[in-house]
């Protein structure tokens, strides 16, 4: 049986803690199992990219592991999912995306991330709690940062307006990111009776678009 020890961090891991990374890669994984389309690299050419972490209450919801600069400065490769839950990766659960900009939006697909979760409560969603259920968004170009920037700073807006706190999200340019274990992956798809204790805040997330023409 897999032992998980859930440590629920408050804060990132310091450098001189951060456990022994590896080289190898973590492999055996399948195609997308409802688009049946492949979830590793390559993807699509003129494909875009969104890597978010918003980790749902329950184990086991996210597609990637994604870590900051501080923990890569260590030399920390490819951690398991049992070390990310230990809390002495750095590392935070996030999903990437892949999506086709002819037919969906970057800005779309942050209003999707915005409105999916609770941005306000800092290293925990729910009743999860540790550094690597922070809420994250990692950009992969400038439009991107600039994007993901403006869309919370008008969700801040709309959040201060209905009670709820500064956003807490880190946001951070990619790093690399690391595929966590198959058990680990698509896990609603998997197990279509499980339950995804993840809620938003009820609170919209105003369209750039819309926004710019008030």
């Amino acid at each position: 049986m897999l032992r998980v020890s859930f440590t629920g961090r408050s804060e990132l891991v310091a450098p001189e803690e951060v456990v022994p990374g590896r080289d190898t890669p973590i492999t055996g994984h399948g195609p997308h199992l409802v688009l049946g389309t492949p979830i590793i690299p390559p993807f699509p050419e003129g494909y875009e990219q969104i890597v978010v972490g918003r980790a749902a209450s329950g184990a086991r919801r996210a597609s990637l592991l994604a870590g900051t600069g501080r923990v890569h400065d260590c030399g920390r490769l490819r951690p398991t999912y049992e070390e990310v839950c230990s809390g002495r990766t750095g590392h935070a659960e996030v999903v990437l995306a892949v999506f086709d900009p002819a037919r969906t939006s970057y800005d779309e697909m942050l209003r999707v991330f915005w409105e999916g979760h609770d941005p306000t409560q800092g290293m925990r969603q729910g009743n999860d709690v540790g550094t690597q259920y922070r809420s994250a968004g990692y950009w992969h170009d400038a439009r991107q940062r600039d994007a993901v920037l403006s869309s919370r700073d008008m969700f801040q807006e709309d959040l201060t307006r209905a009670g709820y706190g500064q956003v807490t999200t880190e946001i951070a340019e990619a790093g690399p990111f690391f595929y966590a274990e198959p058990y680990h992956q698509q896990d609603l798809a998997a197990n279509p009776n499980g339950i995804c204790g993840l809620g938003g805040t009820g609170v919209s997330c105003p369209a750039p678009a819309a926004a710019a023409s008030d």
